[in-house]
């Protein structure tokens, strides 16, 4: 069994620059990682107000970050009663993954076909992070380094119509794996993902389409032992 700890921690920068991110794309990164970790929980409502103070950002940056998160599905912004945070239906993480499985293999096959020496760098980074993050029982940086592995992803597979689909239902699906399998699992899903990994660094398509439903396999039963709870 592994031990599980929660650490309270900072989403990472993106790794697609070393430099600092635009305000509106860090308050973005912020508010996605504080709903996927349920810091903002599911149902509740907040104001827009009581999220510039929380974030310091000011009001444009906060502003355009929320009216992209309710674009995705995860806000809802209700005139005269402040932005609610996008409830959990455990039913739903199917739904979510009938929709994603399809374009996560499109992404496996053109990333293994043109995977790059920088998103190779970036896929063994996301690689050992998730590694590490089992081997401490951190969720939430197995959390971060799952969203690496995303954006990995999408910059190796040069395809930016499915990268901009799969975004932000890899969020809603990363979403329930942490209320529904953080305490369980680690292992599994890192070995996934890392098979993935190897697959499209090996520039082998076939396998890397494989790898692919075999991991939306393994996250489709789970979601469908969370919907019978």
């Amino acid at each position: 069994m592994i031990y599980v700890r929660y650490i309270r921690s900072p989403p990472l920068i993106s790794s697609e620059t070393a430099y600092p991110e635009p305000a509106a794309a860090k308050a973005y990164h912020v508010l996605e990682y504080m709903i996927v970790t349920l810091e903002l929980a599911p149902a509740s409502f907040v104001t827009e107000g009581a999220l510039i103070e929380k974030l310091a950002l000011g009001r444009t940056p906060v502003r355009e970050a929320i009216q992209r998160l309710a674009w995705e599905g995860l806000l809802d912004v209700r005139p005269r009663a402040g932005i609610a945070i996008a409830p959990l239906h455990p039913g739903d993480w199917l739904r979510v993954l009938d929709a994603r499985r399809g374009v996560e293999v499109v992404l496996a096959r053109s990333a293994a076909r043109f995977v790059t020496r920088e998103a190779a760098d970036l896929f063994h980074e996301a690689a050992l992070a998730m590694q590490k993050a089992v081997i401490s029982g951190n969720v939430l940086a197995f959390i971060q380094a799952d969203k690496a592995l995303d954006e990995a992803l999408a910059m190796a597979a040069d395809n930016p119509f499915a990268a901009r689909l799969a975004a932000p239902l890899q969020t809603h699906s990363r979403r329930f794996w942490f209320r529904y399998m953080a305490d369980t699992g680690l292992a599994e899903s890192a070995e996934h993902h890392v098979a993935l990994i190897r697959s499209i660094l090996a520039g082998d398509e076939e396998a890397a389409a494989k790898d692919a439903k075999r991991l939306m396999a393994l996250l489709r039963g789970h979601a469908e032992v969370a919907a019978t709870r």
